[in-house]
């Protein structure tokens, strides 16, 4: 079972030799594949939709820009009554004033923070205020609204950590606990976006790391949970798509870095040393210009989750480089794959 799941991605790859390569230096290791002999065919297919659509409200949050942006246009246009949560939506966003003008009786912007209890209990009103039968409850909960950052561990100050780990992981925590009564109602679908990050560390990554590694558990433990009581919950993990979301620009990078460079303490400066700084930012840089511009994968994995009678408890929407990489990670003993990747 196991090895059927994971050769399925490499049924497309017969008889090929891949290489691993670390992003981070350059480094490429042969890895070599068997005969298609020994590759199972079969792939995962999105099927077996629940019907209707037209009558089931989802909640998005993080919806601003990026794959919230995206998901609550997408659901919108399969017919779910979409509320698109939105941080910056009485601030005269883009983002917002372009999902306004879809405002229809089956999309809604709302002003959202996932960082205040206030605000999500609002709109836990707002939603459940606009059902037709609240007693029926709210199919699905898509927690995607996140914040990312870089940064070695003594580069990090207390206060990053602090950050991440506030909209990241206790907003995902708090927005589901305050939506769960709605959904347990309609037996329906939580849906938290993580990362491959969730699943393998990288360096320079810790602060966000931290917080996706704790959405994969807590949805592990929500899933266990809800088994029972009809809610299914599945987590989604893109790949690299930074150059899609903008999350990050050549400038918003080099703000950051000289801020972090400013605020550093003088022996770690001093111990580093301002080539070493560098040398890292420019692979960051790096990392942020490769991802993927396509954010389809992403929107149709979430669809799936929503939509999907059996919906899958983990989706991978990456290239096969951070698939393979992930598989490696976490299967393999730490010692092979320190040496494969880090170095």
């Amino acid at each position: 079972m196991l090895a059927t799941r994971l050769s399925r991605p490499l049924s497309r790859l017969p008889g090929k030799t891949l290489s691993a390569c670390n992003r981070e230096n350059g480094a490429r290791c042969p890895l070599l594949l068997g005969s298609t002999s020994f590759i199972p065919t079969g792939r995962r297919t999105y099927a077996a939709a629940v019907e209707p659509v037209g009558s089931k409200a989802v909640l998005v949050t993080g919806c601003d820009s990026g794959f919230g942006f995206s998901l609550a246009k997408h659901l919108h246009s399969k017919g779910f009554l979409v509320f698109a949560g939105c941080l910056m939506k009485d601030k005269g966003h883009d983002g917002v004033k372009e999902l306004d003008s879809l405002n229809s009786d089956r999309l809604r912007t709302v002003q959202l923070n996932v960082c205040s209890s206030e605000e999500v209990e609002k709109v836990v009103e707002i939603v459940r205020s606009s059902l037709k039968d609240p007693e029926k409850g709210m199919w699905g909960l898509v927690n995607n609204a996140g914040i990312s950052t870089f940064g070695e561990v003594e580069f990090t100050s207390m206060e990053t950590y602090k950050e991440v780990a506030e909209v990241n992981l206790w907003g995902t925590v708090r927005t589901t606990k305050s939506f769960l009564p709605l959904i347990r109602r309609a037996k329906g679908r939580v849906v938290n976006i993580s990362s491959m990050l969730g699943r393998m560390a990288n360096p320079a990554r810790s602060p966000y790391c931290i917080t996706k590694f704790g959405v994969e558990a807590f949805s592990d433990c929500l899933r266990y949970e809800m088994r029972s009581l009809g809610v299914k919950v599945s987590v989604v993990e893109p790949g690299n798509f930074i150059a899609a979301t903008s999350l990050y620009s050549p400038e918003s990078i080099r703000a950051i870095a000289k801020k972090m460079w400013d605020e550093l303490p003088e022996v770690v400066r001093k111990d580093y040393g301002k080539k070493y700084f560098d040398e890292k930012i420019a692979k960051m840089e790096t990392y942020c210009s490769s991802g993927s511009t396509d954010t389809s994968p992403v929107i149709d994995a979430v669809t799936h989750a929503l939509t999907a009678t059996t919906p899958y408890t983990r989706y991978h929407p990456m290239d096969y480089y951070w698939w393979l990489r992930m598989q490696i990670i976490t299967h393999l003993p730490g010692a092979i794959s320190d040496m494969i990747y880090i170095r």
